[in-house]
């Protein structure tokens, strides 16, 4: 932090001390000169609160427009997303002098993050990426060679980076290279890694990508509302405008959201049924028993005068209250880290991109952290891990030559002949 100091006459009053400081730089506790206030006492709260209205609308209606347009156009999204982020996360620790010192270092940090893009989205993306073309094509031979060879192609890729960083390492820089190297690992595991579960949800079906990112965005809007007109009760000292208030209203609120969008989403086919393709087209199947309505009687301590004895449940609503804890609970604290890691670099938000939220960073942090959950939710309560004709027919045609699918088809008429 610099400092200018005005002495044009010794008269001069302590107050005409003007502190420059970076637009996202802030003063933590030790040496702050005023407390950052809550929502409800800031005197520029309805200002604040227009921009961050607006750039949000902005925001949510882009999501959507994304989201009618598909898969493909979401797992773009994601990626564009997922690049922004290190961008962020990367200049956090870049020093302009040795950077002119090592004009190789922004273009290896990348060449680590892009390798574990083709690592990660070609484990997640491969089979679909065989079923799209046709067994009699050049690419199609061509892409399964790519994924049979994916992992060592990954690794050399990987190998080459590491000599290239060992390579240009130069005297008196050695531990800011190896700071850049270590925290450009971090960023591909914190940051990378969790938000490619996203991917791997949306081909899983569309619901299992908008369902628990709109349980997000809805607990963060209200915890901003709740906070913002009803917050007297800090919450947490690592985010000082963050109250009980908004916690506890913008929780209540996920998980009634959560149970009623659940039966809304879980009405489209093209949300619900999963891709097996990267083709962009509407998807159209039949509909798995989660997403079949099934009468659900009501408790007996309803009143009365209630005009309904019974109502039309989807199953996965029930699934869906499971999301809406966890957004409402668990995955704030996605943002608590955040806010903790901003602290410990001295700075406000990752970045100023969305006028009134900070960074892409800075609304992704809980995401991140809901993504894997939904993830782990989906593989072990939700898809079947039954080996399907589908799926035997997929490694076969991936993984071996056409001379040995030739045997195998061979074989299996003999083995049905003898039965």
């Amino acid at each position: 932090m610099e400092e200018e100091i005005v002495t044009s006459s010794p008269s001069t009053p302590v107050h005409r001390l003007r502190h420059r400081r970076r637009s996202n730089e802030v003063v933590l506790d030790g040496g702050r000169v005023n407390p950052t206030p809550l929502l409800v006492n800031d005197r520029n709260k309805y200002k604040s609160f227009m921009v961050r209205t607006y750039s949000t609308l902005w925001m949510i209606g882009g999501f959507v427009l994304v989201v009618y347009m598909g898969h493909l156009y979401i797992t773009a999204m994601v990626v564009v997303i997922q690049i922004f982020m290190a961008k962020e996360l990367f200049n956090l620790l870049r020093k302009a002098p040795e950077d002119r010192c090592l004009p190789w270092i922004k273009q290896l940090n990348w060449h680590f993050f892009f390798t574990a893009m083709l690592f990660v989205y070609g484990r997640i993306l491969s089979q679909r990426l065989a079923n799209t073309m046709t067994a009699d094509q050049f690419f199609y031979r061509l892409v399964s060679g790519l994924i049979k060879y994916h992992m060592a192609i990954c690794y050399s890729l990987y190998i080459i980076g590491f000599i290239w960083f060992i390579l240009t390492l130069k005297k008196g820089m050695y531990k800011y290279q190896f700071g850049q190297y270590a925290w450009t690992h971090m960023i591909l595991i914190v940051v990378f890694t969790q938000s490619s579960f996203t991917v791997a949800n949306i081909f899983e079906g569309i619901f299992w990508f908008l369902l628990p990112a709109s349980l997000i965005i809805i607990n963060d809007i209200f915890a901003y509302i709740f906070g913002f007109f009803f917050g007297r009760t800090p919450l947490i000292k690592l985010s000082p405008k963050k109250t009980w208030e908004g916690f506890v209203g913008a929780s209540v609120t996920t998980i009634i959201a959560a149970f009623f969008l659940a039966n809304i989403l879980g009405r489209f086919p093209w949300l619900t049924c999963p891709r097996q393709d990267l083709s962009t087209g509407w998807l159209q199947c039949d509909a798995d028993p989660l997403f079949k309505p099934e009468p659900f009687a009501l408790p007996a301590w309803i009143p009365g005068w209630f005009p309904w004895k019974e109502i039309l449940v989807l199953p996965v609503q029930w699934h869906a209250l499971c999301h809406g804890l966890f957004a409402s609970i668990i995955a704030p604290f996605g943002g608590f880290f955040a806010s903790g890691f901003k602290r410990a670099f001295k700075i406000k938000d990752f970045g100023d991109s969305i006028p009134g939220h900070g960074g892409i960073t800075d609304r992704m942090d809980c995401q991140m952290v809901m993504a894997v959950f939904a993830y782990i939710y989906l593989q072990s309560f939700i898809v079947s891990q039954s080996v399907s004709v589908d799926k035997m027919l997929d490694q076969i045609l991936t993984n071996l030559t056409f001379e040995e699918q030739q045997a195998l088809f061979m074989k299996l008429g003999q083995m049905l002949k003898l039965q």
